[in-house]
């Protein structure tokens, strides 16, 4: 059974977006090999929400997917760049809630 929190609608809004960005950069021109590597990355950070046997825990991932994003917002198009910011927003927040580096009542 999934409990549904804050945490865990950051960490799936954060991952959808990554994955959103990684079809669209597959789907304009050049940045292929980073699309592919942004879809597998973001797919496994979203299986590890919800199936415990990843090999690589969320947390994990979740820093990898943060990584792509970092390299996409470099490497990036001339036209719309908002996706990789906002994932990357999502998924530093996701990190630092995660590990209690700031505590929101109501949300860690």
């Amino acid at each position: 059974m999934i409990t549904l929190s804050w945490l865990l609608l950051i960490a799936l809004a954060g991952g959808v977006v990554a994955l959103v960005d990684g079809v669209l950069r597959l789907r304009g021109k050049g940045g292929t090999v980073l699309g592919v590597i942004e879809i597998i990355v973001a797919a496994l950070f979203l299986l590890s929400l919800f199936v415990p046997g990843i090999p690589f825990g969320a947390l994990v991932l979740g820093v990898a997917t943060l990584i792509v994003l970092i390299i996409a917002l470099i490497v990036g198009r001339r036209r719309g760049f908002a996706l990789p910011i906002v994932g990357l927003v999502l998924i530093l927040l996701w990190i630092v809630l995660v590990n209690r580096w700031l505590i929101i009542p109501g949300i860690s």
